[in-house]
C-alpha cells in the first residue's frame, strides 16, 4: 500500500478541524491549534503542504497569530505548500499572506470539495518541484544531489555506490558543509529501502532533555505533557534509513542506549517496559574527531566500532580539484532559474578567485556568496568583488604550462636542497639528476 502524504491542518477550532479531518481522509492527518504545535509538527513530520487559519487568536502583543505562524512555518521549511483559510471579510489578511509566501488562500465558510481542490493541486505542485529538483540535481552527477567531477570526490562516490546495497552501518566524516547528508541520502537512495523513509534527525539541534523521547518516543503518562503514546524517529524510520547527523554531540547516556539498540536491534520507549523490534539502516556523520573524543572520555569506543562499520572521509573543497568551479556554475544556473532573472556568468577573476580561495566553510560559504553576488551584481557578469574575494583573485595559477613546470621544478629542489642540508651530490641523488644538471637547474631557478 502506498504511503499517505501529510497534511497539517492548523486550527484552534476543534469544530473546524473534525470537519476537515474528515475531508481530507485520502492524507496522513496531523493537527495543530497554535503556532508551538504547528513549529513542532512542522518539524517531527516534515508536510508537504499545510492548511493554516489565519483566525488564530493574536499574542499579547497584539501580532497577528495567523501572520507569525505563516512566517516561521515558510522559514523553517520554505518549500512548504501553504493554504490560508480566513474569513470573507479578511481579504487584506490573505493577500498580504500571499505576499509573504503562501501559496494559496481560501476564504471561509469551507466548502470541503473547493478548499479539496485546492489542498490536491498544492500537493501535486509540491511533488513535481521535487520531482524536478531530483531529475536537476542528478543529471549533474553519479550520485543524485552531488556536484562532482574531482578525483577526490569520484573515490567517494565509488565507495557510496559498493556500500549502498548492504546494509552495513555507515559513519560520513568531514567538516560542516562538506554534503555529508547528500551522501547519506544518496545511500539510501542506492539501497533496497529506496521505498521506504529516509528518517534524518541533528543530535545537536535538539535540547539533551528532549532527545531521549525524540529517538526512542514514549509512552501515555511518561512525563508531564506524554498525553498519548508517541513513536520516536527509530521507530518511524522502521524499514527504511536512520539519519543521525552530528553524532559526536550525543550525550553519553543515550550513547549506552544506542548501543544496546544497534546490538540488538530492540528499543524501549521512555516510560515503557516492552521490547520493539525495529529494522532499521543506520547512517552517522560528524564533524568532529571521534578518536580523541574517545581519549578524552566523552565517546564510547564500543559505540565507535558499532559505527563505524563502515568510514567514508569526505574532502574538504579546498581538497577537490577543480569541484569549487564546477558547484559554484551549478549554484548561479539553479538561482537563475528560481529568480527568473537574466542569464548571469562570472568574470576571469572571478573563476580565479573562487579556484584559489581556501573555502573553509565549504559548499554551505560557496552557496551564500554566490547567492549574495547574484543579488548584488550589476550587470550581465559577477566579479570577484561581487564575491567579495577580490584580494584572492590575483593570485591565479598559470595556465602556461612553461611557468608551472618551472614553480613545479623549484619546489622540488628547494625541498631536495633542505632535506640534504645543503649537500649538492645528496640533493642530486634525491632529485635522479646529476650534480651539473642540479647546478644548472640552480642557476636557471634564481635558487642560491
Amino acid at each position: 500500500m502506498a504511503e499517505k502524504s501529510t497534511l497539517l491542518i492548523v486550527e484552534d477550532d476543534l469544530g473546524i478541524q473534525n470537519q476537515l479531518k474528515w475531508c481530507f481522509d485520502a492524507y496522513e492527518i496531523v493537527l495543530a491549534s497554535n503556532r508551538e504545535e504547528a513549529i513542532n509538527a512542522l518539524r517531527r513530520f516534515e508536510p508537504q503542504v499545510v492548511t493554516l487559519d489565519m483566525g488564530l487568536p493574536p499574542d499579547p502583543g497584539g501580532t497577528s497569530e495567523g501572520l507569525a505562524t505563516l512566517e516561521a512555518i515558510l522559514n523553517l521549511a520554505p518549500k512548504t505548500k501553504v493554504v490560508v483559510v480566513t474569513g470573507n471579510d479578511d481579504k487584506p489578511t490573505a493577500v498580504k499572506a500571499i505576499g509573504l509566501g503562501a501559496y494559496d488562500f481560501y476564504l471561509k465558510p469551507i466548502d470541503a470539495d473547493i478548499l479539496g481542490l485546492i489542498v490536491n493541486r498544492a500537493f501535486r505542485v509540491a511533488e513535481l518541484e521535487a520531482e524536478n529538483e531530483r531529475l536537476y540535481q542528478g543529471a549533474h552527477s553519479p550520485l543524485e544531489g552531488l556536484i562532482a567531477s574531482s578525483p577526490q570526490m569520484m573515490k567517494v562516490c565509488r565507495t557510496v555506490e559498493k556500500v549502498a546495497p548492504t546494509n552495513a552501518t555507515v559513519l560520513l566524516l568531514g567538516s560542516s558543509g562538506t554534503g555529508k547528508e547528500v551522501l547519506a541520502r544518496s545511500i539510501h537512495r542506492l539501497s533496497s529501502r529506496v521505498e521506504q523513509r529516509f528518517v534524518a534527525i541533528n543530535c545537536a539541534a535538539i535540547p539533551e532533555n528532549l532527545l531521549e523521547s525524540e529517538l526512542f518516543g514514549y509512552e501515555k503518562g511518561a512525563f508531564t505533557g506524554a498525553v498519548k503514546q508517541t513513536p520516536g524517529k527509530i521507530e518511524y524510520a522502521h524499514g527504511g534509513t536512520l539519519f543521525l547527523d552530528e553524532i559526536g554531540d550525543l550525550p553519553m547516556a543515550l550513547q549506552a542506549k544506542l548501543l544496546r539498540f544497534l546490538q540488538e536491534r530492540v528499543i524501549e520507549r521512555v516510560g515503557g517496559r516492552g521490547e520493539i523490534p525495529v529494522d532499521v539502516r543506520v547512517i552517522c556523520a560528524t564533524h568532529r574527531t571521534l578518536q580523541d573524543m574517545i581519549a578524552e572520555g566523552l565517546f564510547r569506543e564500543d559505540l565507535f566500532y558499532r559505527l563505524s562499520e563502515i568510514t567514508i572521509n569526505i574532502p574538504a573543497l579546498k581538497d577537490r580539484d577543480g569541484d569549487a568551479l564546477m558547484i559554484a556554475r551549478a549554484i548561479l544556473s539553479r538561482v537563475v532559474v528560481e529568480s527568473g532573472g537574466k542569464t548571469k556568468d562570472f568574470t576571469q577573476d572571478a573563476v580565479a578567485a573562487i579556484e584559489n580561495y581556501a573555502w573553509p566553510g565549504n559548499v554551505r560559504e560557496l552557496e551564500n556568496r554566490v547567492k549574495r553576488a547574484f543579488i548584488m551584481s550589476d550587470g550581465t557578469k559577477i566579479s570577484a568583488e561581487d564575491l567579495e574575494l577580490n584580494e584572492i583573485g590575483d593570485e591565479k595559477m598559470p595556465f602556461n604550462l612553461r611557468e608551472v613546470r618551472e614553480a613545479a621544478e623549484k619546489r622540488a629542489v628547494s625541498r631536495a636542497l633542505h632535506y640534504s642540508n645543503g649537500n649538492i651530490a645528496q640533493a642530486a641523488e634525491l632529485l635522479g639528476i646529476s650534480r651539473p644538471t642540479l647546478y644548472d637547474l640552480m642557476k636557471k631557478l634564481g635558487i642560491q
